[in-house]
């Protein structure tokens, strides 16, 4: 394919996705996220074993890159599901306190 086929194909899956993902309810979000999260970890396996097989400086540098792109992406995501997770808990009931059992 050349370059302006791949071009478009990009251009219309940034528009289509972001589509996608605008329309979705939040209560299917968290799920959305685990999801891609399990991606993401696929992702970081792939690149680890890019890394382990580059023969040559310039792609072990890239791999490596993709590694830590990877890696934060997997974090990031985990992190904002956490996040979300905890706007659908509620509020946390406050735990008593011994202070008044001591005295």
């Amino acid at each position: 394919m050349d370059g302006i086929t791949l071009l478009t194909f990009f251009v219309l899956s940034v528009f289509v996705g972001f589509e996608v993902i605008s329309k979705v309810s939040s209560t299917l979000h968290t799920p959305l996220m685990s999801g891609a999260n399990a991606i993401h970890g696929i992702i970081l396996v792939g690149a680890i074993l890019v890394a382990g097989q580059a023969e040559s400086v310039f792609i072990l540098i890239v791999a490596l890159l993709a590694v830590l792109m990877a890696t934060v992406n997997l974090v990031g995501g985990f992190v904002v599901t956490d996040r979300m997770l905890e706007m659908f808990s509620g509020k946390k009931k406050p735990t008593p306190t011994t202070e008044g059992a001591a005295k």
